[in-house]
C-alpha cells in the first residue's frame, strides 16, 4: 500500500544529509522509543521502516536511484497512480470492490481517494503489517491531520480490514490504530490552542476523548485530554461569545459552557475547582474580559442568577447591568432594583458612590448628596468637587460625574450599548421617566423626620414657575427638574400666539470635563421668577435636591418668628370677607379644643377611681394583713432576661431570636416598624428605624429565614449592665419591589453583639460581623 512518506523524512534528514549523519539519525531515532501504551507490533512495524530508510539511503546506487525517483515525483504534475485511481471511479458502476488502501467498499472509495497521498507529494510502499508503523512515524513527524484520514477510516464501522487480520493480530492492531488517532486528536488540538484557534481546539480534544471512550481504552491519554479540555473552556467561551450575534447556537453554546464552569466554582468569586487552572483573581479578570463580548440582556440574566447563590460580585455586576439598562431604556425601574441591591451590598463595602448615581437618576437628590458625604472615594469626590465649585452643593459635579462614568466606564463593557452616547438631558426628559419619578416619594419624604422642608414663597417645592399669567404646562417631575436644573436649563420663548400656551424649557449639558452653569428662567419682564432664586447651602432656601451637608441653619425659635412673620403678613394682605372667615374658624377651632380637653379631664378622673373617705386600715409592705396558706407555686414563665445579675446562654439567644424576628417584621410585607423599639436602642434603632420606614414608602420589603446558634456570652467585668453576645446566624433574605422579587442572598454570619440593661431590660445597642 502506498503512504505519504519519504526515507529522508523517516529518519529526519534533508536530502543533502552525509553518511554519517544517516548512521548518527538512525541510532537516535532507534533509541526514541513511542509511548508505552503501543504494542510489540507497532514498535516493530517502525523500526522496520527506520531500517529500511537507512539501507535504502547508505547504498550508494540504492540512494542514486531513490532520489531520482523522489526528484521526480516532487516536480511531476501528476502521477500515474493519481490518473489511474481516477480512471478506476469514473469506470466503477457501483458495484462492490475493495479498495486497496482502506479495504471499504466504492461508498467510501471516494472518501478514501480523497485522503490519498497527493501526487506532488513522495511516497514509499510498504506492507499491509506496517501500516501501523507508518502511522506512528506521521504521527511523530506531526502529520496529524494525516494521521487521522488515514486511520479513522479502518475504526469505522463496517470496516472489515482489521477484522481480517490484515494488518497484523486485531487484538493487538486495532488498540495501537486507535491510540494513534487519539494522541494525533490531541496533539492536532494543543497546536490549534496555540494558534488562536480554540473552537478548533475544542473540537479536535472532544473528537480524540470521543473515540477513546467509544472504545473503552487508554483512560491516561482520556485524563491528559480532559485535563487540556477543562484548561482550554476559558479561550473556547471567549471565542464563541465573541462570534457575531447572528451566530445563536454558537453562543448559546459559549454561555452555556459558562455556566457549568460557574456551577463547578460555585459562583464568580467561589472557591470550586473547575480545572481550569484559574485561580480566583485570575477568573475575575476573565469574567472582566468576556463582558464586552456580551449584551446587557444577557448579562442580566447571568449575574442576577448568580447574585441568588449569594455572590457579592455577581450582585455588585448585576447593578451595573441594571444601571445600564434602565439608564438606555429610560426605565428607571430598574435603577431602583439596583439602588436596593446597593443597600445589601453597603453593609461590608463602600457602595456610597454608586448609591449616590442611583439616587441622582432616581431624582432623589438630596439622598445622592448624603451618601457622597459617606464615600471614601477619594479621586471621584475630588472631581465632583472641581466641578462644583460655582456652586452651593456638589450635584453639579454629580451629575457630570454620572455622564462621565457611564459614558466610559459603565457603557464599554455591553456589547449593545458601548456605541451609545450618554446624555442626562435626554434620559430626564422622557416621559416615562418624569413619570416613574412623579411617583417614587420625595426626597423630603424619605429624609431624617426631624429636619424641616418649607416649599419656597409658596409655590410647589422644585418646579419651575410659568412666565407670565398663563397657567402652567405639563412639567417634569420635580426630582428631574431638579437634576435638570443643575445640569443647565435656558428658557426659550414660548409661543404667544395661543392665550393657552405654556414656557417651554430646553435643556443643554455641559461636556465632559466643563463645569455645569445653571441658567434661570426669568418673568415676562425680564426679571427672575419668585421660585427660581438662587438656591443657598441654607435649609431656608429649600431647594429640594438639597446640598451636601446640608440642615438646619437657624434655631427653632428664629424659623418660628419667621413663619409667625409670613402668616401674619398673609393675614393681613387678605380682603374683608376673607379676614372674617378666618376668624369664625379660629373661634371654631378653639371651642372644638376646649371640648376635647374637658372630655379628656373627665375621663382621666374615671381612671383615677373614687377618693377614699374616713380611716384607713393599716397596711404594712413587710407583712400581709392576713395569714396566706401555703400553696404549690405555678412555674412562673421564662423572662426574656433577669432584672438583676449575669445574662444566661438561653436569655442571650432569646434577645438575638427577639431582634430577628422584630427585623422580619419592621422590613417585612406589614412593616411593623414599632417593634424595632422592643429590642434594640441607640445607635442601632435609629438607623433600622430610618431604612425600614424607608423602605415602607419605597413599597419594597424583604422576607428573612433565619437560624441561631449562640456561641457565647461574656459579662462586662467593669459594668454588670454590659454584655457581648457572639452567635451564629444563618440568613435567607429574599428582596422585593412592589410584589416583584429583586435579588435573594443566603449568608452565614458570625456576628457579636453588644447588649445594655436599661429599665430592667436587656436591649441590643449594635453588631459587629466577625471575619
Amino acid at each position: 500500500m502506498l503512504i505519504p512518506l519519504d526515507y529522508y523524512r523517516i529518519l529526519g534528514l534533508p536530502i543533502q544529509a552525509t553518511a554519517e549523519q544517516l548512521q548518527q539519525a538512525h541510532r537516535d531515532r532507534t533509541l526514541q522509543l513511542p509511548r508505552r501504551e503501543y504494542s510489540e507490533v507497532a514498535i516493530v512495524a517502525r523500526k522496520q521502516l527506520i531500517d529500511e530508510a537507512c539501507a535504502v539511503l547508505s547504498d550508494s546506487d540504492g540512494r542514486k536511484a531513490y532520489d531520482a525517483n523522489f526528484l521526480a515525483k516532487t516536480y511531476d504534475r501528476e502521477s500515474e497512480a493519481a490518473i489511474a485511481a481516477k480512471q478506476r471511479l469514473k469506470t466503477s458502476s457501483g458495484q462492490a470492490t475493495f479498495l486497496q488502501d482502506a479495504g471499504e467498499t466504492v461508498a467510501a472509495e471516494s472518501k478514501a481517494l480523497d485522503a490519498a497521498p497527493d501526487p506532488h507529494t513522495p511516497s514509499i510502499e510498504i506492507d499491509d503489517n506496517q501500516f501501523v508503523g507508518a502511522l506512528l512515524v506521521l504521527q511523530e513527524l506531526g502529520e496529524y491531520e494525516l494521521v487521522q484520514k488515514l486511520g479513522r477510516p479502518y475504526l469505522n464501522n463496517g470496516s472489515i480490514a482489521i477484522d481480517e487480520a490484515r494488518f497484523g493480530d486485531p487484538q493487538l492492531v486495532r488498540p495501537d490504530i486507535v491510540l494513534t488517532v487519539a494522541l494525533a486528536c490531541l496533539e492536532l488540538g494543543r497546536e490549534q490552542w496555540q494558534q488562536g484557534q480554540y473552537q478548533n481546539a475544542a473540537k479536535s480534544l472532544d473528537a480524540g476523548q470521543e473515540l477513546l471512550l467509544r472504545e473503552s481504552l487508554f483512560p491516561s491519554v482520556r485524563g491528559e485530554m480532559q485535563t487540556d479540555i477543562y484548561k482550554l473552556r476559558p479561550y473556547n467561551i471567549l471565542e464563541l461569545l465573541s462570534l457575531p450575534e447572528e451566530k445563536v447556537s454558537e453562543r448559546r453554546q459559549g454561555l452555556q459552557i459558562l455556566r457549568e464552569m460557574l456551577e463547578e466554582r460555585g459562583g464568580i468569586d467561589g472557591s470550586g475547582d473547575d480545572r481550569s487552572g484559574l485561580g480566583i483573581e485570575d477568573f475575575l479578570r476573565f469574567v472582566q474580559q468576556l463582558r464586552k463580548h456580551l449584551t446587557s440582556s444577557e448579562q442580566q440574566t447571568l449575574f442576577e442568577a448568580e447574585a441568588g447563590r449569594p455572590s457579592a460580585v455577581a450582585t455588585y455586576l448585576s447593578v451595573y447591568t441594571l444601571l445600564a439598562q434602565g439608564f438606555a431604556a429610560r426605565q428607571p425601574a430598574m435603577i431602583r432594583r439596583a439602588k436596593l441591591m446597593l443597600m445589601q451590598l453597603g453593609r461590608r463595602q463602600d457602595v456610597h458612590l454608586e448609591k449616590a448615581v442611583c439616587s441622582l437618576l432616581l431624582g432623589q437628590t438630596e439622598e445622592a448628596s448624603r451618601a457622597l458625604e459617606l464615600s471614601s472615594e477619594k479621586e471621584p469626590l475630588a472631581f465632583i468637587r472641581e466641578h462644583s465649585q460655582d456652586s452651593p452643593d456638589l450635584l453639579p459635579g454629580l451629575c457630570l460625574y454620572a455622564e462621565h462614568w457611564l459614558q466610559e466606564e459603565v457603557f464599554p463593557h455591553f456589547r449593545d450599548l458601548a456605541n451609545q452616547s450618554v446624555s442626562l438631558k435626554d434620559y430626564f426628559a422622557d416621559p416615562k421617566v418624569q413619570a416613574y419619578l412623579e411617583a417614587l416619594p420625595s426626597d423630603a419624604e424619605t429624609a431624617n423626620e426631624w429636619v424641616v422642608v418649607q416649599p419656597r414663597s409658596g409655590k410647589p417645592q422644585g418646579r419651575l414657575q410659568p412666565t407670565g399669567d398663563r397657567p402652567p404646562a405639563a412639567t417634569q417631575p420635580p426630582a428631574a427638574k431638579q437634576v435638570a436644573s443643575s445640569v443647565s436649563l435656558t428658557p426659550v420663548p414660548a409661543d404667544t400666539s395661543s392665550a393657552d400656551s405654556a414656557p417651554k424649557y430646553q435643556a443643554t449639558v455641559a461636556g465632559i470635563g466643563a463645569v455645569a452653569a445653571v441658567s434661570l428662567p426669568t418673568t415676562t419682564a425680564g426679571r427672575p421668577a419668585a421660585s427660581t432664586s438662587k438656591p443657598r447651602r441654607s435649609h431656608s432656601s429649600s431647594r429640594r435636591s438639597g446640598g451636601i451637608g446640608q440642615g438646619l441653619t437657624g434655631s427653632f425659635a428664629d424659623r418660628a418668628r419667621t413663619i409667625a412673620a409670613q402668616i401674619s403678613a398673609q393675614v393681613k394682605s387678605m380682603p374683608p370677607n376673607k379676614l372674617a372667615l378666618l376668624v369664625i374658624a379660629i373661634v371654631l377651632s378653639l371651642l372644638m379644643l376646649w371640648l376635647i380637653l374637658s372630655l379628656l379631664a373627665n375621663a382621666m378622673q374615671a381612671l383615677s377611681g373614687p377618693s377614699l373617705q374616713g380611716e384607713q386600715p393599716s397596711v404594712s409592705l413587710e407583712a400581709p394583713p392576713i395569714e396566706i396558706p401555703a400553696l404549690t407555686a405555678a412555674p412562673e414563665p421564662s423572662a426574656p432576661a433577669p432584672v438583676s445579675g449575669e445574662i444566661t446562654d438561653e436569655a442571650a439567644g432569646q434577645i438575638v431570636q427577639s431582634w430577628l424576628s422584630a427585623k422580619a417584621a419592621a422590613l417585612g410585607p406589614n412593616h411593623a416598624v414599632e417593634e424595632l423599639k422592643q429590642v434594640l436602642t441607640e445607635p442601632a434603632l435609629s438607623r433600622w428605624q430610618l431604612m425600614a420606614e424607608a423602605q415602607q414608602k419605597n413599597n419594597a420589603h424583604q422576607r428573612y429565614v433565619h437560624k441561631l446558634e449562640v456561641k457565647g456570652v461574656k459579662t462586662n467585668p467593669t459594668n454588670p449592665d454590659r454584655a457581648e453576645v457572639e452567635a451564629q446566624v444563618s440568613e435567607k433574605a429574599e428582596v422585593f419591589d412592589r410584589d416583584q422579587l429583586v435579588t435573594s442572598r443566603n449568608e452565614n454570619l458570625r456576628i457579636r453583639y453588644d447588649l445594655i440593661r436599661q429599665d430592667g431590660q436587656w436591649r441590643i445597642m449594635d453588631w459587629q460581623v466577625m471575619k
